[in-house]
């Protein structure tokens, strides 16, 4: 509850900062409905030309959107802001004040910056999935779509680690201000399931960077390909993720010599 009341805060303060670049806000709402439109058309031209893409049907590949905009609304409204927010600190020292808070720092350098308009994107996303399995015709029931919520939110903590561990490098490297290029650069990749990619980039962003992890699985689950065992296999890779995850980041911490060094 205490953690919640600290994110509750976070929204509060961070949405008064918003209110007050509010044409910003609606440009950039403006901007992802064009981008939505741009996915849709493409989706369009490719299955004008072919019945499916990797085995998967329009639906599918319109639901996966809607998992990926899922995806895209998380880290946009977390793990960019904080990125930006993070190198700053460390360079600048500024750090030094939210170690000295009685609050895990982890939880504070993760959460304390929230571009909250970025959340009205999740409206869009669940529209898109709900429309996606319609139109895909698949039978799905309420223990897919148990599995599915499950799959979502342990895919997104997987990226969540993995970017807590690219960050922590810059305890070690303090220049290392592209430490999450490659997890930006290959987030399109999860706009396609990861069976139409060859067999190295399948790799890359299934157990390297596990875009696929976050979007693709999660689509399985609805689609009723993926057992029981599966999901607990899914679950247990999110667990150990984040605990290793800690655990850089528990490191890295003991190592930042701050700005009065």
């Amino acid at each position: 509850m205490y953690f919640l009341r600290l994110i509750s805060t976070f929204i509060k303060v961070n949405l008064q900062m918003s209110l007050a670049y509010r044409s910003e806000a609606v440009s950039e709402i403006l901007l992802d409905l064009i981008w939505l439109a741009w996915e849709l058309l493409s989706l369009q031209i490719i299955f004008s030309n072919t019945v499916s893409l990797g085995g998967w049907g329009m639906g599918e590949l319109i639901a996966l959107l809607g998992v990926l905009m899922t995806v895209n609304t998380f880290m946009s409204a977390l793990i960019w802001p904080n990125t930006e927010k993070f190198n700053a600190s460390v360079r600048d020292g500024s750090l030094d004040y939210m170690l000295l808070q009685p609050v895990n720092s982890m939880f504070l350098v993760s959460f304390s910056r929230i571009t909250v308009w970025r959340l009205a994107d999740l409206v869009i996303a669940i529209v898109l999935i709900v429309v996606g399995v319609n139109m895909a015709g698949e039978i799905t029931t309420p223990l897919n779509i148990l599995m599915f919520t499950l799959l979502t939110i342990s895919g997104s903590l997987v990226i969540y680690s993995l970017w807590i561990v690219l960050i922590a490098f810059t305890f070690w490297f303090t220049k290392f201000d592209n430490n999450v290029t490659i997890l930006q650069a290959l987030t399109d990749t999860g706009r396609y399931p990861v069976t139409v990619y060859p067999w190295w980039l399948r790799v890359i962003v299934t157990y390297i960077v596990p875009i696929g992890l976050a979007t693709t699985v999660p689509v399985q689950a609805l689609r009723g390909e993926l057992t029981g065992w599966n999901v607990l296999v899914f679950l247990g890779v999110s667990a150990i993720a984040f605990f290793i995850a800690s655990r850089v980041w528990k490191v890295g911490v003991k190592r930042y010599s701050g700005a009065s060094s």
